[in-house]
């Protein structure tokens, strides 16, 4: 990874992006939530990627290293946190019921707001933080082995790709048997269900730059659009056609 730079403290911000931009790699003291309330942001440690829509927060812990890219107009909360009321030590994707994203939105939106009505604010999010849950289906974690980097890199460049694992092995030397190994011993997952994610992953972030569902859902590999909104609604509780304006629908169920 590039040069790590330096920050004290994990502030807490709103920070508009355009698609396509970029946070360069840095650390801070503090935890952090990451929430875009529109767009999709991603975060990338060395540990992988995780990926989050605007159902759900990426929890980063103090002294993780770690990029951002923005896909789609994106709008970023930033929390700095010196307490970890999770007790995560690895960076995680959150559920984002209602109450927490308003009151996420709120707190960010004057950080140099130093009053007594935000410290309520903030006690009142510490607590509502306390209810999400982690999420495990938006993480693409960072291969080791050659064998299997190989595989993810072939779907990654083209997750429409649907041969077996098998042929995947023949392309990158390597037997199915051993490549199910690693995904299971790496990943903890089987392949189905990490291309599962691979595709999900790519779906959001062209859902994010508008793309009609119908594209998305075949260019990800999808055989109709019916199964891609089945899988979608299944991961996300809601359709990929009420997300792609990013922000959630009011009342809608998490």
């Amino acid at each position: 990874m590039s040069e790590i730079r330096q920050q004290p403290e994990a502030p807490t911000a709103l920070r508009q992006l355009a698609g396509g931009e970029r946070i360069d790699l840095h650390v801070h003291d503090d935890h952090q939530i990451v929430y875009a309330a529109a767009g999709v942001n991603s975060i990338t440690t060395d540990q992988g990627t995780w990926v989050a829509p605007a159902t759900r927060a990426i929890w980063v812990p103090a002294r993780t290293p770690h990029a951002h890219r923005a896909y789609g107009e994106t709008a970023l909360h930033l929390v700095g946190l010196t307490d970890n009321p999770l007790g995560l030590n690895k960076p995680a994707v959150l559920s984002v019921h209602p109450l927490l994203r308003e009151l996420i939105i709120a707190y960010t939106d004057d950080p140099s707001d130093d009053s007594a009505p935000r410290h309520r604010l903030r006690a009142v999010l510490l607590d509502q933080l306390q209810l999400s849950t982690e999420q495990t289906a938006l993480r693409l974690p960072a291969p080791r082995d050659s064998r299997l980097a190989a595989v993810c890199a072939i779907l990654n460049t083209t997750p429409a790709d649907n041969r077996s694992l098998s042929a995947l092995g023949s392309a990158v030397g390597a037997s199915e048997r051993t490549l199910s190994r690693l995904f299971r011993t790496e990943f903890a997952m089987t392949f189905p269900q990490w291309r599962t994610q691979l595709r999900l992953h790519h779906a959001l972030i062209l859902l994010a730059d508008s793309h009609p569902v119908t594209t998305v859902a075949l260019t990800c590999g999808w055989s109709t659009p019916s199964a891609f909104i089945h899988t979608y609604k299944q991961t996300f509780t809601t359709t990929p056609g009420q997300r792609r304006a990013g922000a959630p629908t009011r009342g809608a169920k998490y």
